[in-house]
């Protein structure tokens, strides 16, 4: 195999298919990147088995050829090399040499027979959206997927498509995170649900263009993500979404309306005065016209009031203030509007249309 590819071309397809190499595995063959230039194409493949990515790279193929070489030294490699072109060669003991300008490497490869191919998908359910809104619905809700494994529902988001509405959900377990889409046209419905890693990784590719599309494709055990010159495919996650309709309530005992900036702000500053490892609450005291903030920890206090609009009675009511920065962190609108029952029953910050619902559980407080 001999192939001429840029520098840049390089590492920009090589930073796309890291994102599938696996941290720790017994199976070395899963530590590599596989360069395909057996037919007319110059492909770069990784595959944890869990996630796989596969990207074509803008190069000349001189010799066609397949080898499958150390993600992480070939990463290494490309990343330090001067910014010209660059010649991959192989020659017939898979030793790969590695030229540019007066520099050269030669490293060991692998068979690709041995490579675990992406796994073929049929695409047949599909979708197709925006990269940009996929990228901010991803954004948007990404936040409140569980850190740990001990529910592995939770580390994953629903994806649920009815007619032309895309629904994406994520939860915790201390709040839930819904954004709702409108499709350009009416598709099948379906209901999956796609590991949090996968959309992490998927939103740091994605170019977050408005006129860039991406096809998402879905089965019963995948989904499949196509864009530019790019395919992920990742697995699902297995078993029954939680039923979260029965805990979305449009009763409320107290409306306020406010701005987001300056209550994001307030809640941003009581912060300073709360360790990691402090469990304590900001305390939202709801009066007529404004609403005070307070947060009493060790290192010492604070309060603030700001203007709101409200409709409804006065309340007292704690929250976690992670929760709340990071719902307002992701809202794009200038005021929020928040939904208030009792200081036990969760609040909801939503628009009125309901394109976003970010329901927070409250937190017991010493009044």
């Amino acid at each position: 195999m001999k192939l001429v590819c840029s520098k840049s071309n390089l590492l920009k397809s090589v930073n796309i298919v890291l994102k599938a190499i696996p941290g720790k595995t017994t199976m070395p063959i899963l530590e590599c990147i596989l360069i395909d230039a057996s037919t007319n194409n110059i492909k770069f493949t990784a595959n944890d088995m869990e996630l796989g990515i596969e990207t074509i790279v803008d190069g000349t193929i001189l010799e066609k050829g397949i080898v499958a070489i150390d993600a992480k030294i070939f990463s290494d490699i490309i990343r330090k090399l001067p910014d010209n072109d660059v010649t991959i060669e192989t020659d017939g003991n898979l030793t790969t040499t590695i030229t540019c300008e007066k520099a050269k490497f030669s490293i060991s490869g692998q068979s690709g027979e041995e490579f675990s191919y992406l796994p073929y998908v049929e695409r047949d359910n599909h979708i197709v959206v925006s990269q940009f809104t996929l990228k901010e619905v991803i954004r948007q809700t990404i936040f409140s997927i569980a850190a740990n494994e001990n529910n592995k529902m939770m580390t994953g988001e629903l994806f649920e498509v009815k007619g032309d509405m895309l629904r994406v959900v994520s939860l915790d377990g201390h709040r839930i995170s819904i954004r709702k889409i409108e499709l350009k046209e009416e598709y099948s419905d379906i209901k999956v649900v796609v590991p949090g890693k996968t959309l992490i990784e998927i939103s740091k590719i994605l170019s977050g263009e408005t006129e860039d599309e991406v096809s998402i494709f879905f089965t019963k055990n995948h989904i499949v993500f196509e864009f530019d010159d790019t395919v992920v495919v990742s697995r699902l996650i297995e078993g029954e979404y939680f039923r979260i309709d029965q805990m979305l309530s449009s009763d409320y005992e107290t409306k306020i309306q406010v701005n987001k900036k300056e209550l994001l702000d307030c809640i941003d500053r009581a912060t300073l005065l709360v360790k990691e490892s402090d469990k304590k609450p900001i305390i939202l005291s709801i009066t007529d016209d404004n609403i005070e903030l307070k947060i009493q920890s060790q290192i010492g206090s604070m309060d603030e009031e700001i203007d709101i609009n409200k409709e409804g009675k006065d309340i007292m009511i704690g929250f976690n203030p992670r929760f709340l920065i990071d719902a307002l962190r992701v809202i794009d609108d200038e005021t929020v509007d928040i939904y208030l029952m009792n200081p036990k029953a969760p609040c909801f910050i939503r628009d009125e249309q309901q394109s976003y619902i970010y329901l927070i559980l409250p937190v017991n407080f010493m009044a």
